[in-house]
């Protein structure tokens, strides 16, 4: 691998915007551009740029059930921004570079299985499309998704949420004050995978110090235990103490130490709305942490004068919510069991979901086969509202399903079909890593 610890995969999606004046716009990535360059960040021999390449809707479809279709619901800056986190994936597992941080747009962590429209910034999510490609592709099993975007990861927690190999922790701004009002501790997983989903909300004003502490404390431990093949992080950059779209109080100093003890395999940007004052020097914290060089110098210029820099202030709640998940973790298996007894055959859920910036509101049940001898399937029930109405019903085979489920799966699609009332029908298959319409 000789020098070179970190490639760089950059793609700023000129030609997509939401509207010309949206948070999420091409300046996020063009200010952070002009500072890697002005740092001579390229120039040094332990970081190399590598060039996007184009996911294909099999890839997407791989994770995402698009209603009616998920090519209707995207444009090519979607497919190239999940190319460029499977771009990252590849140089790593070709050890080309030890670690890769894909610096793409549009976002993904909002984006669930089901996709209707955009909501939170997101319509696929990139990190799991990277997530499901390395399975495929290079046999990884055991993931860890650690996302650090100031929004609750709602989409990433959904497609990831009855599988026990992929273990979800999310750091946010408290639901109670912030979009998408979800990622609470009683967020875990369904029975088959209870506690590796890990909702870890922080009070707003939340610093550097609470940050640490909970990382220190409680995550690095855990990712010790859970012992996963890959580490991915969420990079996301809104909690960032300038941020406009929150409240909490994370300096570039903070995010660069995050990166150095996480020590992730691959980094994907997300979130982060403070164009000039945070994002710049945050990116070139966290590329420089992961390239292993010295990043004590890297300081936002109003970091003096901030208001929102202070001592923690709530280390009794931190301190509660790192005893909280020591005990589900240490317990996850026999509270797992208790759930699944609980449940019986399947266990359900019903949710509401908005497409924020689409003016969708979808209904959506579903429901997991709790299989004795395998992973199951599931179903989900969806049907969304706008100018028009759009329904489906769709059934996962999980990757490690029986026969027997792989039968029940298709019979129980087939069965609603015949009874009809919905619009579209679908299998997913995890195991083929394809989408099927019937």
């Amino acid at each position: 691998m000789d020098s070179r610890q970190l490639g760089l995969v950059f793609f700023p999606a000129f030609d997509w915007a939401i509207s010309p004046t949206h948070p999420e716009r091409e300046e996020r990535l063009l200010y952070t551009r002009d500072q890697i360059i002005e740092e001579g960040l390229l120039d040094l021999p332990e970081i190399v740029e590598y060039k996007p390449r184009l996911a294909s809707l099999a890839d997407i479809e791989a994770v995402h059930i698009g209603v009616p279709d998920i090519k209707s619901l995207i444009t090519d800056a979607h497919l190239v921004s999940a190319g460029g986190a499977m771009t990252a994936a590849d140089i790593v597992k070709r050890q080309e570079v030890k670690r890769a941080f894909a610096l793409v747009r549009p976002p993904g962590h909002h984006a669930m299985r089901v996709v209707h429209g955009i909501r939170g910034f997101c319509t696929i999510n990139i990190e799991a499309i990277m997530v499901e490609y390395l399975r495929r592709a290079y046999q990884v099993r055991k993931i860890a998704i650690v996302d650090t975007d100031v929004h609750h990861g709602d989409g990433t927690q959904d497609i990831f949420y009855h599988d026990p190999d992929t273990l979800f922790i999310s750091f946010h701004q408290d639901g109670r004050t912030l979009y998408p009002g979800t990622g609470f501790v009683d967020e875990a997983g369904s029975p088959g995978a209870f506690g590796t989903t890990i909702n870890l909300p922080l009070p707003p004003g939340t610093s550097d110090e609470g940050l640490h502490y909970v990382l220190d404390e409680l995550v690095l431990p855990i990712l010790a235990d859970f012992r996963p093949d890959m580490i991915i992080n969420s990079a996301g950059q809104d909690n960032h103490y300038s941020d406009p779209l929150a409240s909490m109080a994370i300096s570039a100093q903070g995010y660069a130490r995050l990166a150095d003890k996480l020590k992730a395999d691959i980094a994907v940007l997300e979130g982060g709305y403070s164009i000039e004052d945070a994002l710049p020097y945050v990116n070139v914290g966290i590329i420089l942490a992961m390239a292993g060089i010295d990043y004590g110098k890297v300081v936002e210029p109003d970091s003096r004068e901030n208001k929102r820099l202070r001592a923690e202030q709530n280390r009794g709640y931190l301190t509660k919510l790192i005893s909280y998940w020591r005990e589900v973790w240490a317990q996850k298996e026999s509270l797992g069991r208790e759930l699944r007894l609980k449940s019986g055959e399947f266990w359900r859920r019903q949710r509401n979901i908005y497409y924020d910036e689409s003016g969708i509101s979808e209904k959506q049940v579903e429901a997991v086969r709790l299989c004795p001898q395998c992973t199951g399937y599931f179903t989900i029930d969806t049907s969304a509202e706008d100018y028009r109405h759009q329904s489906a019903f769709a059934a996962v085979i999980t990757r490690e399903a029986c026969p027997v489920c792989r039968r029940e799966a298709y019979d129980a699609v087939l069965a609603v079909k015949k009874r009809g009332g919905f619009g579209n029908y679908f299998v997913q298959d995890m195991q083929q890593n394809n989408l099927e319409k019937l």
